[in-house]
């Protein structure tokens, strides 16, 4: 009985201590328990410091008789209130220490209760009476007579949780087990919201983000999605408002940053001071002009892998984010992955269906190609033996577009593709006849754009020798032909803008804004890509059936990025690269530099048109103004205003003409004579043409002030004969300038003619 015996304190007062804690909440259980301890040691603030042995947390709900609005909790194992209730802890003794040292959040508490500036305090640990660990600590601030008073009031405390240590913890298990139903109240609530999203990944993200904001009460939350073939982290909807330039998609590297870390590592991470910490990367602050103080940053996974990551900064009702932010994160991780999962599995399952309406659409449009159309190409009895087919200068516009398909056929035949590569012939010839039917009647992106394009790619080949002089490997140039031919399939004569606008079943699966883990490249590309391989996968159409598998995934690959590459977009952001390429000299062996060279190699085809006569030049841009102000004049039919360039009203033709040729086809052109001198003539051209543009600026300057638009202006044939005059007025009889006027100005009759940029 002596060892109960109590002998600093007063027996009656803990009594009436115990009578006063019956049937209270833990709050107030530590409300007045604070309360007492000050009135019994003199200190101006008591805490108590609860440790959950579970979760190895320290909790502090109440200072001294203030109740906090939000608790503050602390991992023990951290040391992250301070060293010394860390030390009381461990060495289980109580301990005296500064006031300053303590945590900051918790000093603002200590100086909204107390008058004057505290000094010291003293910690004491309270050992659990059953189980072996501390149970809680117990803090006395600026405590009375201290010579002695360390002595006696760890006795106080020590005897008063003698006999109220286990209504203590017994109301804190309670509220703990209070705190944990709220918190699965809340996370439900919140799985519904997400799951009530799955249509739409864009919206899912931004709902994800609104939610982990609230749960945590985060200011910004910041969510990246795993790329991983490009080994980024990639964000493309935002959180709260971008200021300056607005950030269509910003990636970071797997090995940069907090946020790069986190998904390598698969842990979490909460850090206090942002920019003190050595993982920061201060680049996405600098981009969004957002000032991170604190980050608490989690991974997302699947059922597999981390499929993204999850970035809160700046906790807005307190210093940091604490255990509780930590314990609400990893809980709610897990439904965010299950969500983003099933929003990408259903977006698949959408693809799939919209994938099967498209062919569908395709196959009613176009039908089969009988075997007696196929009997009939390989048959034809035609000699194909157009004078010049295989030069540079040659518009092959000017074949009859009846016989189009059997020179596709002498292209492979002359290049040695058949033989080289086993090609049966009713193959390639039904191949080409479904390549035929697999583009529209549109006024440019049509069955005649394909032939020139594949021309130009047979040219190249052949002239240029791209295989002999190792530009090519044999498949990359039979890839190279393929792709050409294949490259605008089911193009519908408007773009992406357009498709988007209309809500179409294209913009629908292809679009980028589908999901940001695509690559992005326009889906116009992406849906001629798809449909090229839908032909290949026709019974008697698979031209790439004799390959290796190697070979045959090589194959696919190679189409793939040669189809992509036609996309103007994808050619500005490489056109750089290009450009350093060629100055700094091309490397055969190289693969980065033989994949540029390639996709330069497309486009120069794509926009071949533009090295052939003026005649040629000229009517092709009759066609491709026809298709822009065709779907100018539909914008206008929904009411929306067309950008200038697809505006028969707006358009002046020859500067859209000045300006394409000398932003992007003369540069284009002009590497490719660098580093093939042969292609010279094609770059002589090209400036005769523009020179011939600049002239017919003026003429429909004297057109415009008599009311005519720019399309009539161009059809009108008094605008040739004028041009006619004035070119030869400028040129003279001179020798130099009758050479001239053969090149860029010749008196050939092309029909059918091509055009100028791609609107895509």
């Amino acid at each position: 009985m002596n060892s109960l015996r109590l002998e600093v304190s007063d027996p009656g007062s803990i009594l009436l201590l115990l009578q006063d804690l019956a049937d209270l909440p833990c709050t107030l259980v530590q409300q007045k328990l604070n309360k007492h301890f000050q009135n019994v040691t003199g200190a101006k603030v008591a805490f108590l410091a609860p440790i959950l042995f579970e979760t190895e947390e320290m909790v502090i709900h109440v200072v001294g008789e203030k109740i906090l609005d939000r608790e503050l909790r602390f991992p023990v194992s951290l040391q992250v209130i301070n060293h010394a209730l860390h030390r009381a802890v461990k060495q289980r003794k109580s301990m005296a220490q500064n006031i300053t040292e303590l945590d900051q959040e918790l000093l603002q508490h200590l100086r909204s209760v107390v008058d004057v500036a505290p000094n010291l305090f003293l910690s004491i640990p309270i050992q659990h009476p059953i189980k072996d660990h501390i149970a809680l600590v117990v803090c006395l601030v600026d405590y009375d007579n201290k010579e002695d008073a360390d002595h006696n009031c760890t006795k106080m405390v020590q005897e008063c949780f003698r006999y109220c240590l286990g209504l203590l913890l017994s109301t804190l298990r309670c509220q703990e087990e209070a705190r944990l139903k709220i918190q699965c109240q809340n996370l439900l609530a919140v799985s519904r919201k997400l799951f009530m999203r799955l249509g739409d990944l864009s919206d899912l993200l931004r709902e994800i983000m609104a939610e982990a904001r609230k749960l945590t009460n985060a200011e910004r939350c910041s969510l990246f999605l795993l790329d991983t073939e490009q080994q980024d982290l990639v964000a493309k909807v935002f959180d709260g408002v971008v200021t300056g330039e607005t950030v269509k998609e910003m990636r970071i590297s797997l090995n940069q940053g907090i946020a790069g870390h986190v998904a390598t590592s698969g842990k979490l991470l909460n850090i206090r001071n942002a920019y003190s910490h050595p993982l920061f990367y201060r680049g996405i602050d600098d981009v969004t002009g957002f000032k991170t103080r604190n980050i608490l940053c989690f991974p997302i996974r699947d059922e597999e892998r981390i499929i993204g990551v999850a970035q809160l900064c700046n906790k807005m009702d307190g210093l940091y984010f604490d255990v509780f932010d930590e314990e609400v994160a990893t809980a709610f991780s897990i439904y965010c992955g299950i969500s983003i999962m099933h929003s990408i599995v259903y977006k698949k399952i959408q693809d799939a269906q919209a994938r099967n309406k498209l062919s569908n659409e395709l196959m009613m449009y176009h039908m089969q190609v009988e075997d007696e159309a196929v009997q009939a190409l390989l048959n034809c009895r035609d000699d194909h033996n157009i004078k010049d087919f295989d030069q540079f200068h040659f518009s092959p516009r000017n074949i009859p577009y009846r016989h189009m398909p059997c020179y596709v056929l002498k292209m492979f035949r002359d290049l040695g593709f058949i033989d080289h590569w086993k090609i049966k012939r009713t193959t390639l010839a039904r191949f080409i006849l479904y390549v035929k039917k697999g583009y529209r009647d549109a006024p440019y992106h049509n069955w005649v754009h394909a032939f020139s394009v594949a021309h130009f790619a047979y040219l190249m080949i052949k002239n240029l020798e791209l295989i002999g002089d190792l530009y090519m490997s044999h498949l990359q140039a039979l890839v190279f032909l393929v792709s050409c031919l294949c490259h605008d399939i089911d193009h519908r004569g408007t773009n992406n803008s357009f498709q988007t606008k209309c809500g179409t079943v294209l913009a629908s699966l292809y679009s980028s804004e589908g999901s940001v883990m695509e690559v992005r490249y326009y889906f116009e590309n992406r849906h001629h890509l798809a449909q090229s391989m839908c032909i290949l996968n026709t019974e008697g159409c698979n031209i790439f059936e004799s390959l290796t598998s190697e070979e045959y995934s090589e194959a696919l690959d190679l189409l793939r990025n040669n189809i992509l590459a036609t996309d103007l977009a994808s050619h500005f952001r490489n056109v750089d690269k290009q450009q350093i390429i060629i100055s700094k000299g091309y490397e055969k062996n190289n693969l980065d530099h033989r994949k540029q060279l390639h996709a330069m190699f497309m486009t120069c085809c794509d926009l071949s048109d533009q090295t052939k006569t003026w005649k040629v030049s000229k009517k092709t841009a009759e066609q491709i103004y026809d298709e822009f102000f065709s779907q100018g004049d539909l914008e206008k039919s929904m009411g929306t205003a067309p950008i200038e360039m697809m505006d028969r009203e707006r358009a002046s033709i020859p500067d859209l003409q000045v300006q394409f040729i000398t932003n992007l086809v003369l540069p284009l052109f002009t590497n490719l004579a660098t580093l093939f001198p042969l292609t010279q003539q094609l770059v002589n051209v090209i400036k005769d043409n523009r020179e011939v543009w600049k002239i017919v600026k003026s003429l429909f300057q004297k057109y415009s002030q008599k009311g005519t638009t720019g399309m009539d202006i161009l059809l009108d044939p008094r605008l040739d004969e004028e041009i006619d005059k004035t070119f030869n007025s400028l040129v003279g009889n001179s020798e130099e300038n009758s050479s001239q006027e053969s090149c860029a100005y010749p008196s050939d009759n092309a029909d059918n003619v091509e055009t100028t940029p791609k609107s895509n």
